[in-house]
């Protein structure tokens, strides 16, 4: 199968939690995310069904995860673990996998969500596929510019 052309991509992001998977699709040609859905964890694991039928769907050239860091820059537990699912997600799929820093994205989404006259504090999962469209739209901006 050939190789979709960079600039014509469909992309699907992921906000890596623990407990909650943020989820966006975006693409390349109109260089816009949206928000997707939130893939609760099952017993502790990304939920591999969700996960695949979202692929299947939407047939992504590219996966884009988010790498939480702290503010400084510096690694953090949750480092670790957004590069293990982006190595789970690669060897599983087989798609190529890149990491895009989510620095203060969570933030940025309490902040429309509140902005929209939505409650932060009933609704984590709309946070988590918010952050996830942020992340995915970054990563694209940050292609554009190079």
């Amino acid at each position: 199968m050939a190789e979709t052309p960079v600039g014509q991509r469909t992309l699907l992001g992921f906000d890596f939690g623990t407990q909650r998977i943020g989820v966006a699709v975006g693409q390349e040609v109109t260089a816009q995310a949206r928000a997707l859905t939130t893939l609760r964890a099952v017993k502790h694991k990304p939920d591999w069904e969700g996960i695949s039928r979202l692929i299947e769907e939407w047939q992504p050239d590219l996966l884009v995860v988010g790498l939480p860091l702290h503010l400084d820059g510096n690694e953090q537990d949750m480092t670790r673990a957004a590069q293990r699912f982006a190595n789970q997600l690669n060897g599983r799929y087989r798609l190529k996998v890149e990491l895009m820093d989510e620095r203060l994205t969570s933030d940025e989404a309490e902040s429309l969500l509140t902005a929209s006259g939505a409650s932060v504090f009933q609704d984590k999962a709309q946070v988590d596929m918010i952050a996830a469209q942020l992340i995915l739209q970054s990563w694209m901006e940050l292609q554009q510019n190079t």
